[in-house]
């Protein structure tokens, strides 16, 4: 445990924290603890001149760059946007280190067999009752399109968004194992969290998660910003390309906790897919006054209201290698870090 000085609203707390071990998630905890500031709220920055950190919870404290003693600067946010740049650009990223130091940095988009249960449907204006959940936009409505439940939802999702192909799912594997192989520097041992080589094999496979490693090269060779909208607490966590790549243009995935589906938008309920539009202008800076990010947020909360998403500090699962029995990501980043295996199911 490592002291680290926090100055928020009501003070100054000194914290104790694990450097090492501890994810991004356990920090905002701590916070909350001392603060009462939830973590969907929270904007924290750091170093001199203090800076905007991105706060992915699944990955390791130590993606923020942060030093024994450090003080951090914590202040509330009126929504759970996560403000900044989401991923910043390539030396900023490798300097921060801000893809984990653990294999199991990729696997947030396992399976999702078991996550929607057979809740009861909630009546709201932003739900279907036969069909799926969808919010009125300016430009039409912004729908959930759901992909199949399987290790390879973020990829599906993507070649959904930018291929218009669900299919091509497995070339868009190609496209992150590709930018690994070619930038040895940035995606290093440490950053990948296991033998390049070893990561590259894995994330080929069928069955392995991607997360916010792939989402970071994806937003880059797309240039456009990938946004993703956790349905549990409504946060969005924001992978945006180098200023130089970047189009200016936005894209949503929704986060289920273990499983990414995409969005479109289309100008009538019925209409075929070829009319629906899934990629927009990330339109005003502002992103409070961005409507499509908005829209979003509320498709969320239709889906919260489902209880269309799994907690995963405490859901169960299975290693699908060895067989043994884990609760919540937290144990599966550890045995993932112990073992190399990367491959889980849910019980």
């Amino acid at each position: 445990m490592a002291p680290v000085r926090l100055r928020h609203p009501k003070g100054v707390t000194t914290l104790q924290v694990d450097l090492t071990n501890g994810t991004v998630q356990d920090l905002q905890h701590a916070i909350f603890a001392a603060t009462e500031i939830p973590p969907s709220q929270q904007e924290l920055k750091a170093g001199y001149p203090p800076h905007p950190l991105t706060l992915v919870p699944e990955l390791p404290i130590d993606s923020l760059g942060l030093k024994q003693g450090e003080q951090l600067v914590v202040t509330q946010r009126s929504s759970g946007i996560s403000h900044g740049s989401g991923l910043p650009p390539t030396a900023a990223a490798v300097s921060s280190g801000l893809a984990s130091s653990s294999p199991a940095a990729a696997m947030t988009g396992m399976t999702a067999s078991q996550v929607r249960s057979p809740a009861a449907p909630v009546s709201t204006a932003a739900a279907k009752s036969t069909g799926p959940d969808y919010v009125p936009t300016s430009s039409g409505y912004l729908v959930h399109r759901v992909v199949p439940d399987d290790n390879s939802c973020l990829f599906s999702s993507v070649a959904l968004i930018f291929e218009q192909d669900i299919s091509k799912a497995q070339s868009i594997r190609q496209i992150v194992a590709e930018a690994i192989r070619k930038d040895p520097i940035r995606w290093d041992e440490a950053i990948l969290g296991r033998p390049r080589e070893e990561y590259i094999r894995t994330i080929l496979k069928p069955q392995a998660w991607g997360g916010a490693i792939e989402l970071s090269i994806l937003a880059e060779h797309y240039g456009t910003e990938i946004a993703s909208v956790d349905v549990e607490t409504g946060r969005v966590d924001r992978f945006t390309p180098p200023p130089e790549k970047d189009t200016g243009n936005r894209a949503i995935v929704i986060y289920s906790g273990i499983h990414y589906d995409a969005t479109s938008v289309t100008p009538m309920l019925d209409a075929p897919s070829e009319f629906h539009q899934t990629i927009w202008s990330r339109g005003k800076d502002d992103e409070e006054d961005d409507e499509m990010l908005r829209a979003a947020k509320k498709l969320a909360d239709a889906l919260r209201a489902k209880r269309a998403y799994t907690n995963t500090a405490t859901f169960d699962l299975k290693c699908q290698i060895c067989g043994k029995g884990l609760k919540g990501e937290k144990e599966a980043r550890a045995h993932a870090s112990e073992t190399g295996h990367v491959e889980f199911g849910e019980y």
